[in-house]
């Protein structure tokens, strides 16, 4: 994939070239060049007065231009104009400033075009011109961009950008013709992410907290993946400390008829996995070491109902990594013996610590304690050094919102070892309430104390869990309604977005039995992309458009959420598209080519919707 500034170059080309060889419309080719019916003409004296707006047709019918112009290379061809003025010397940038990338986003009225953009005011102290200078000479280059109606000025310097029907309308065709590509991008190709999440330790059922970046986790490594990152699933297995301990000394006490310990576990499940070690070891009280048995059996058991749940929850891991290995296997200690002849690390008040202050801590970190041992974070730095000897190019950690000092830590970790701190990235998540009839849920029948996974999907199903822990950023606390979610209303985000889903295949089998169909008997495309001009067609390619860009944004901001979002303004899109435009004819009106290329755009939505709906780890019935 290109970058960004080889896009540029190449419009900039483009637009060169193009006052010499004005571009082929319709099928043309350069051979057609005599036929005035198969190129486009563009005769710069018939646009309108400078500074007012500019169209990019000549007299009469506006010729058809077939190509689709997605926002992302609209914002890319105004990026070229800028440069190309900054190239023909009307704009002078001053020295040692760089000039931004432009962007286009869809005007909230829609009197002002199908896009719009600032870039003008951006750029105005920059180029030392007024804004409205440099939008004259960004609109009159934009004028000559293929697929570009009109460009007008407005206030202080917005450019508004209409664009001609035909060429937003190609984009049905191609989102269909792309099919489950489309939305996909490279611009992570080669990049191997370890990707850390969920990781609960196995003492009890994954609580809502885990539930949260479980659900998360996922969608980001598909987002991830759709941009061409090779990304492994990992879990960290804690089995190495404290915690294990008073979940074994909890099993025994249960197994024995006594009451939970202090500082240990309780709920139903502590009696089931109890009964369960007692059952494949029925000796187990009367063995050397009973706490030790349970601990081995218990955890087993326990690890294995976690990894059921979250399969029946639509998420599998690549490598489960235990953290007892980094110990019984000598990678801490001969880490430490490292670090220990390292600038990384100072001795004082007879302990090794790390720098880590000089990365954002509020303190330095012991990572050898007093009596030689080592300290949490010396696993941590272990476990680091291990992803990345397994190829990780990036390790991202997805942690509980009580882990912010884990942030300075692990990047201190990575500087430890000499290694760029921008190979962690860690996400901070927040709390997830339940509500019902107004009131907080704070019981599980089985845990006892906390709300489980299971508790969530028992009530609201897999599809509603998912969608509605993932739709919110992983930085703000949420409250799910269980009375909202069970509903089957607009007022249920994730029954808006599927029911859009199968409204679009009800529409394509309602189209199919009425004799509309994409393409004629012998395979010719039936399309005429100028059809689409309706308004509300205009807002559906827009939202359509913008698909690509919002993963490609999903995906750099670690930040699945936008495209949840996007799915039901797109939902909401095409309800509005669908009770304004008919796909097949009324009563015994004949069947036109205005509904064969209506049937396409219903299609390309259904894609998208499908395409969205798999990043979030969710279902796209076709009837409900």
């Amino acid at each position: 994939m290109k970058s960004a500034r080889d896009r540029i170059r190449t419009y900039g080309l483009l637009l060169r070239r193009q006052t010499l060889y004005p571009l082929s419309y319709a099928g043309a080719s350069d051979c057609d060049a005599g036929n005035p019916g198969a190129q486009r003409q563009l005769d710069d004296t018939t646009r309108s007065a400078p500074g007012t707006s500019h169209r990019g047709s000549a007299r009469g019918n506006p010729p058809r231009y077939t190509g689709t112009v997605t926002p992302e290379e609209l914002s890319t061809a105004v990026s070229a104009c800028l440069q190309d003025a900054v190239t023909a010397g009307e704009l002078s940038p001053v020295d040692g400033v760089d000039l931004p990338e432009a962007k286009v986003e869809r005007p909230k009225n829609r009197d002002h075009g199908d896009w719009a953009t600032t870039v003008a005011m951006q750029v105005a102290k920059k180029v030392g011109r007024s804004p409205r200078d440099v939008a004259q000479i960004l609109s009159e280059r934009l004028a000559r961009v293929p697929g570009v109606k009109t460009v007008d000025i407005a206030g202080p310097g917005f450019l508004n950008i209409t664009l001609d029907a035909a060429a937003a309308g190609e984009l049905a065709q191609s989102v269909v013709e792309q099919g489950s590509a489309f939305g996909t991008g490279d611009a992570l190709a080669g990049t191997t992410i370890n990707l850390e999440f969920v990781s609960a330790n196995p003492t009890g059922p994954i609580h809502l907290g885990g539930t949260r970046w479980a659900a998360v986790g996922d969608s980001l490594a598909r987002v991830l993946q759709a941009q061409g990152a090779e990304v492994v699933r990992e879990y960290y297995f804690n089995d190495h400390g404290n915690q294990i301990d008073r979940f074994a000394r909890s099993l025994l006490a249960r197994a024995r008829g006594e009451a939970a310990p202090e500082d240990g576990y309780g709920g139903q499940y502590i009696s089931d996995v109890a009964q369960e070690v007692l059952a494949l070891h029925p000796d187990a009280l009367e063995s050397e070491d009973p706490q030790e048995v349970f601990r081995a059996a218990g955890v087993e058991l326990m690890f294995a109902q976690i990894k059921s749940s979250l399969h029946e929850f639509g998420v599998d891991f690549d490598v489960f990594f235990h953290e007892n290995s980094l110990f019984e296997g000598g990678q801490v200690e001969t880490l430490l013996e490292q670090l220990r002849s390292s600038d990384s690390l100072y001795f004082a008040d007879g302990a090794w610590w790390l720098r880590s202050t000089e990365h954002g801590d509020d303190k330095d970190r012991v990572v050898i304690k007093s009596d030689g041992n080592a300290a949490y974070i010396a696993g941590d730095i272990a476990y680091f050094k291990n992803k990345r000897d397994r190829g990780a190019d990036l390790c991202i950690y997805m942690l509980g919102a009580d882990h912010h000092g884990y942030v300075a830590r692990l990047k201190a970790a990575a500087a430890a070892l000499g290694d760029s701190p921008d190979a962690v990235e860690v996400l901070i998540g927040q709390m997830v309430n339940l509500v019902r009839d107004g009131e907080a849920v704070r019981m599980s029948k089985r845990a006892g104390t906390v709300v489980t996974m299971e508790d969530l999907v028992e009530v609201v199903g897999v599809d509603a869990a998912r969608y509605s822990l993932t739709r919110y950023s992983v930085d703000s606390n949420i409250d799910i309604d269980l009375d909202v979610l069970t509903r089957r209303s607009n007022e249920n985000p994730v029954f808006y977005v599927q029911y859009a889903h199968a409204r679009t295949c009800a529409v394509a089998r309602n189209a199919e039995a009425a004799g509309v169909r994409r393409t004629a008997e012998d395979g010719t495309p039936q399309f005429d992309a100028a059809l689409l001009e309706h308004a509300r067609e205009a807002d559906l390619l827009a939202a359509l458009g913008q698909y690509p860009s919002v993963v490609a944004q999903a995906a750099s901001f670690r930040e699945p959420h936008r495209v949840a979002r996007h799915l039901e303004a797109l939902a909401g899109a095409y309800h509005r598209w669908y009770d304004a435009c008919r796909v097949t004819p009324q009563g015994d009106a004949p069947v036109e080519l205005v509904h064969h290329t209506r049937l396409w755009l219903n299609d390309a939505v259904r894609q998208v919707l499908a395409n969205g709906l798999d990043l979030l780890g969710v279902s796209a019935p076709e009837r409900m």
